[in-house]
């Protein structure tokens, strides 16, 4: 037991202060790092590492060139993050407004990916034996809000006949992509931007091209009904699953959506031609 005397109330209160101060800091950036987690923002924090890293290299070794070089780096280098990176700043401030800063993401269970993959099946199904064209991708960790943003906002639950109806030719929003962000539709008529791979068949349109390129920059997986062959095509990873049936598209997606650690359905290569 310390004497009485020696109790300060003060230091007491200040310590606590500290304590505190160190939570709500480490809280603060934890929130920051799941908002940011599966974004392009996340390549910015790893690449600021290695310049920091650089850094502390350089000034060990006494490397005064490579260090002043770096030093610049760091000087201009907040100006560049915060013109580079606005649309990602603006999200997470509005989102900041909203309350959502301090909530937590609502997880989705098994059974919502079952109606998820089921809609998505029935629908791809139909579709490709009427030929009629239609792109849909998935947003998965990454996020998707500028693309998101290019569209006319649906927010509604997926259904096989909503998919259906938004891909009818000559209907308002046929054309572009839907994204789906867990079973709901977020928006329809998105961009999407296009990948330029040199290694794309020739045969191959602007459907798939779109879904190709929007799987090299995020990890969504992106449906695509051809409007030529009406044949089913799947990408993920840069990469393009073609001429799916309905069994396998199922597998593939029930797979790729509730992880299931099937190797067989998760081997992604591509396929010559188009057959039909």
């Amino acid at each position: 037991m310390w004497p009485l005397s020696d109790f300060n109330i003060f230091n007491y209160i200040t310590n606590i202060g500290d304590v505190v101060d160190i939570l709500l800091v480490t809280y603060v950036f934890y929130k920051l790092t799941m908002l940011i987690r599966g974004t392009k923002a996340i390549q910015l924090l790893k690449g600021i590492s290695v310049v920091i890293a650089v850094w502390f290299l350089s000034s060990a070794f006494q490397l005064q060139t490579l260090k002043w070089l770096v030093e610049q780096v760091i000087n201009f280098g907040f100006l560049a993050i915060i013109i580079i990176f606005q649309p990602e700043l603006r999200r997470a401030l509005e989102q900041l407004g909203r309350g959502r800063f301090f909530t937590r993401y609502a997880s989705i269970e098994e059974d919502e990916y079952n109606e998820l993959v089921e809609a998505l099946v029935k629908a791809s199904t139909y579709m490709g034996k009427r030929r009629i064209g239609a792109l849909v991708s998935i947003e998965r960790e990454t996020g998707m809000n500028e693309y998101v943003e290019t569209g006319v906002p649906i927010q509604a639950k997926i259904t096989s006949e909503l998919l259906i109806n938004i891909f009818i030719p000559n209907s308002p929003l046929h054309d572009g992509a839907v994204i789906v962000n867990k079973n709901n539709i977020l928006a329809a008529a998105c961009y999407l931007p296009l990948s330029e791979s040199r290694f794309i068949p020739k045969e191959l349109g602007t459907r798939h091209r779109a879904a190709i390129g929007v799987s090299e920059v995020t990890d969504s997986l992106t449906l695509v009904v051809s409007e030529e062959t009406g044949q089913i095509s799947l990408a993920k990873n840069g990469e393009i699953h073609r001429d799916l049936d309905e069994d396998k598209l199922k597998e593939l997606l029930t797979a790729e959506l509730l992880r299931q650690s099937n190797a067989t359905a998760s081997r992604w290569q591509w396929r010559g031609k188009d057959n039909g």
